[in-house]
Parts: structure tokens; sequence; C-alpha cells
């Protein structure tokens, strides 16, 4: 299985020259710590910034340089600052490329549910209902199970929805998946995960074609 880090390096591979590429909180943050160093690519936070860069080393943090999630980060020649209403005119006006997501929950048609749950306190739904509703290329990462063990790909979220039918691709800690009409068509496995083991995590129609490989990270 994949840990965080691993989720984040496979993702990465999805990235390519050019891109506009926005990372939500949690394991999004880490994709532009393995974004290959030949291609050039713009990473945005909702709260202001484009051109972001890995994570800082410790000792090197700058407190007024934060991500969305409000954790430190660097920046790359060129970068800029701006308000949100700028940063959301990005979003909305279809200016990024690829939007990377956590999600708590998502189901076989795309739906996805990673703002709220019920009676636990959130301070507010921020960017993701206006990521989700203008970005045609959607990838969430998360885990494949929550920590009672249950799927968390099912036929229908059982969550507030963040958007509806608009997720593109998964990857998780088990296998990285391909919306499609019919369901979750499993394109790779994590190593020494194998196809009986996604089955069984797996709550949603799982489309199975042909062998599937192994990621190369």
């Amino acid at each position: 299985m994949l840990n965080k880090e691993g989720i984040a390096k496979r993702i990465a591979k999805e990235v390519e020259d050019g891109f506009y590429v926005n990372l939500g909180i949690g394991i999004p943050t880490l994709v532009a710590n393995f974004v290959r160093n030949d291609i050039n690519v713009e990473f945005q936070s909702e709260n202001g910034v484009l051109g972001m860069g890995p994570f800082p080393y410790e000792g090197y943090e700058d407190a007024d340089i934060i991500n969305a999630g409000k954790q430190t980060i660097t920046t790359l020649p060129g970068a800029s600052f701006f308000d949100s209403a700028t940063s959301f005119g990005m979003i909305r006006g279809q200016h990024v490329d690829l939007t990377i997501l956590g999600a708590m929950e998502v189901a076989e048609n795309g739906d996805i549910a990673n703002w709220k749950i019920p009676g636990k306190m959130v301070k507010g739904m921020g960017g993701a209902m206006d990521l989700v509703a203008s970005a045609e290329n959607i990838i969430v990462a998360m885990m494949h199970t929550n920590k009672a063990g249950k799927s968390k790909l099912l036929k229908r979220c059982t969550l507030p929805l963040t958007g509806v039918g608009c997720v593109t691709k998964i990857v998780t800690n088990l296998a990285v998946l391909e919306v499609t009409s019919k369901g979750f068509k499993l394109l790779e496995r994590a190593p020494g995960v194998d196809v009986e083991q996604i089955k069984m995590a797996t709550e949603g129609a799982l489309i199975l074609e042909s062998d599937v490989p192994e990621m190369a990270l």
C-alpha cells in the first residue's frame, strides 16, 4: 500500500508541462514536492498565490508565506500574490488546468463529498465548491477506506455533496481509478496490492477490463 507521500508522488505523474494546478488541503499539498524538474508548472493556492514550490526545509519557513491550509510554503521565481477575488476569478474563469483535492467520499458517478461531516463543527466550505464547479480535470487524493475499514469509494455519497459528477480520476493508497459512466475503472494497483484487495475495499461498481498493472512510482 502507498502512504500519503506515495499517493502524491503518483499524482505528480499526471501533471503536464505548462499546467496551472490548484492543490487542495491535505495530501494534494504534497504533490509539489514530486513534480519532475524538467517541466514548468504553476501551482495556484486559493488564498492568493501563484507559483508555489515545494515545502520549505525546517528552519527556512516564512510564516507570511502560506497555502490555503495555512501551511508554510516556498515560492518559485516569478511567483505572485493577490487577493481572494482575483484568485477565485482565475478558478471560476476556468484558467486552472488541473485541480487536485482530498475527499471523504467519492461516488461511482463522480460525485464528491469533502467539506462536512454532519454534527462536526466546520469553519465553512472553503473554495472546494468553486473548484469542482469550474474545473474539467479533477483528481482526488484519498485513502481507499476510512479508519473503520469501510470503503470511501461508494455507490452513492452519504455525506453532504461538494460537487456532482465532477471527479475524473482517483488515486488512493491501493489503486488508480478512472470515473466512467459505468463506475470506477481500475487502471493501476499499488505495489504489493492485488485486485482482490481492491475489490473488497470498493463499494461502488468496479470495472476490470484486463490485467491491471502495478503502479510505477
